[in-house]
């Protein structure tokens, strides 16, 4: 792959993305290895944990091998729906795969949250784009503390007011991200100047469409999941 290519590759022809796979065979390779792995060490764990984690492969696969993979080199709202597969999807599959006992949830949520927000500054937005480094970096800066995050909020803690309280600032940010996306004047990311047209949109109407990617997809399962949590904790108080 030439150094001056995202990790993805080069933007996919409009007429034939669906065929852009990626099939770096280092990343085939690690992630057979963790598939095998993985349901190695649950090969006496429950049904519903081995089901998990088989959404976890998939949602893998998904952001990263799939052709969303290249459409994020062409598209930013691709890029924002890959965001969403790892910290809605990937994350909180792993957490039920393997959850964590004992989870350090403010840190994780921290941690997160900066990165979720580092991908979203144009200079950085820029680094991950040149930079193959930089770009599983900043993904692992997702997957790792999202795992820890949702093991967190999915385990037997989940009817914790703390939890809660971080789920519903995790709403905010995501709210936030999407209204900025949605209402700025212009395009910040560069890289797709030339490719979102290909596809049908400009540039700005490629950010605003990632905005509002943001807040239905991405922020709607969430602010279920809160709304559950809130019902908990208002059940128990009731009975207590």
């Amino acid at each position: 792959m030439k150094p001056d290519l995202p990790y993805c590759g080069p933007a996919p022809d409009p007429h034939a993305w669906i065929t852009a796979w990626n099939l770096d065979p280092v990343l085939i390779g690690c992630l057979g290895a963790l598939a095998t792995g993985g349901f190695w060490l649950l090969r006496d764990g429950g049904i519903m944990r081995k089901r998990a984690f088989g959404v976890a492969v998939i949602a893998a696969m998904l952001a990263f091998v799939s052709p969303l993979c290249a459409m994020t080199v062409a598209l930013f709202s691709a890029s924002t729906l890959h965001h969403l597969v790892v910290i809605v999807l990937l994350a909180p599959a792993l957490a039920l795969a393997f959850p964590l006992r004992r989870s350090p949830q403010a840190l994780a949520f921290l941690i997160l949250s900066g990165a979720l927000w580092l991908w979203h500054l144009p200079v950085v937005y820029s680094a991950a784009w040149d930079s193959a480094s930089v770009y599983w970096g900043l993904q692992l800066a997702l997957i790792i503390p999202g795992w820890v995050f949702w093991s967190s909020l999915l385990g037997s803690r989940r009817d914790n007011v703390a939890g809660l309280v971080w789920l519903v600032s995790l709403v905010g940010q995501m709210g936030v991200l999407g209204a900025l996306l949605t209402f700025a004047p212009r395009a910040f990311y560069m890289e797709h100047l030339a490719h979102a047209p290909r596809f049908g949109f400009s540039a700005l109407e490629d950010q605003q469409l990632a905005g509002l990617i943001m807040w239905v997809p991405g922020m709607v399962p969430l602010g279920i999941l809160a709304a559950i949590m809130i019902w908990q904790a208002l059940w128990q108080g009731a009975r207590a």
